[in-house]
């Protein structure tokens, strides 16, 4: 076996090593059907590998030769597949099909033709380019602007512009005289490496894309409260962090809980709980635009208000307050009914979460201890906010 030859069995090993990965990628991915897709694609673009070996080692050349072709063109078929399911975007399999039987009948056509000329090569490379330039420009189309989605769009389009050039470089560098000398030829080797490279690059960047949504997934996952749906502790700080370094302005922090939880939890069994803590984390969810909601601890929540002034935040608590007193919990009798208590504290230019969650804190203590079912608004004595006194008023 020559260099081509050798090349030939590489590409087919690699192919396959990428169907084992995206097999095991699909089990943990959320598009496990584009996975799937990418898996077959290359799982059946590989055999053309085998098919060429076949055409240069065995007899039957026009089938081999033919079943190479056929090979390579489903697995990109697939490939666009995929690519749909991966970025949502509407594939045509009819028009797949039509691509599919036309391309394989051109090939019928022209395999008589000499080898090495344009007219040859030119039509025989034609629709993997055209396969390659749609899943470019689904990838495109789609609207994903990441980095790796980018770099994925540029990979398909350049793997297209390579299919083009090497028809005009069969032409000067020569394919061989019929379909079985093309294994031995100068071209065979270059092109053989040119596509070890490009398979390389195009399933990594696949691999890439859906490894990043898994790992994007599990960090929403670690930041969600699977009770309520809101953000836990950490998800909360996080994204309030976040929003703290990014968007200058005055913003606000309310900390709120449920009062006398724990006899809903004793009295009506968890489950009755569980009820409450999801009512009362939609309401808070619902109850303004441009927060940040999250459950901190057993019955224990925050809202950030983004740019909103204290007696805004203290509106929003007054609402809440009002809509859960009124509220019937599913699941509890009908006469039933829970309260809440809340503490409100504005954010000071350049004041930390810790700092303004420690003083919404305290009012919400001071809530608790003016009889509950109410708010307390903490203000920040004219000190240095993180070593200033706390007062509290009282809100009617």
């Amino acid at each position: 076996m020559n260099g081509a030859g050798f090349l030939l069995a590489v590409n087919f090993f690699i192919a396959q090593c990428f169907c084992i990965f995206f097999l095991a990628i699909s089990v943990r991915s959320r598009h496990r059907a584009a996975a799937r897709w990418f898996a077959a694609g290359f799982a059946v673009a590989s055999f053309s590998a085998i098919f060429e070996i076949l055409v240069a080692y065995t007899g039957y050349t026009k089938l081999w030769a033919v079943c190479a072709f056929a090979s390579m063109l489903a697995g990109l078929c697939f490939l666009r597949i995929g690519l749909g399911h991966l970025y949502a975007v509407r594939t045509d399999r009819w028009l797949l099909a039509v691509l599919f039987v036309a391309a394989v009948a051109l090939d019928l056509l022209i395999y008589d033709l000499p080898r090495g000329t344009l007219q040859h090569a030119l039509p025989y490379q034609v629709p993997f380019a055209v396969l390659l330039s749609m899943s470019a420009y689904a990838v495109w189309r789609s609207g994903a602007r990441k980095f790796v989605d980018r770099l994925l769009a540029a990979m398909l389009a350049l793997t297209s512009a390579h299919y083009m050039l090497k028809a005009v470089f069969a032409v000067h560098a020569g394919s061989g005289n019929t379909a079985r000398d093309y294994i031995q030829s100068n071209y065979a080797l270059i092109s053989q490496s040119l596509g070890a490279i490009l398979v390389v690059s195009v399933g990594l960047m696949l691999l890439c894309v859906l490894v990043l949504e898994i790992m994007a997934d599990d960090r929403v996952n670690a930041e969600v409260d699977s009770l309520s749906g809101l953000l836990n502790r950490r998800g909360f700080e996080n994204r309030v962090n976040d929003t703290i370094r990014h968007v200058f302005g005055a913003h606000c922090l309310v900390v709120c809980d449920l009062d006398h939880f724990k006899a809903v939890n004793d009295t009506y069994g968890h489950q009755g709980g569980d009820a409450a803590i999801r009512l009362f984390g939609e309401l808070l969810s619902s109850g303004a635009q441009d927060v940040v909601v999250g459950r901190i601890g057993g019955e224990e929540f925050a809202v950030f208000l983004r740019n909103a002034s204290v007696s805004a935040a203290v509106l929003f608590a007054q609402r809440i307050r009002s809509q859960l007193a009124a509220s019937a919990i599913p699941g509890l009798p009908p006469t039933q009914r829970i309260t809440s208590s809340f503490g409100v504290a504005g954010l000071d230019r350049g004041e930390t979460l810790w700092s303004a969650m420690r003083r919404a804190d305290a009012a919400l203590y001071a809530a608790k201890k003016a009889g509950r079912d109410c708010i307390r608004q903490a203000e920040a004595q004219p000190a240095d906010i993180e070593s200033a006194g706390t007062t509290f008023r009282s809100i009617a």
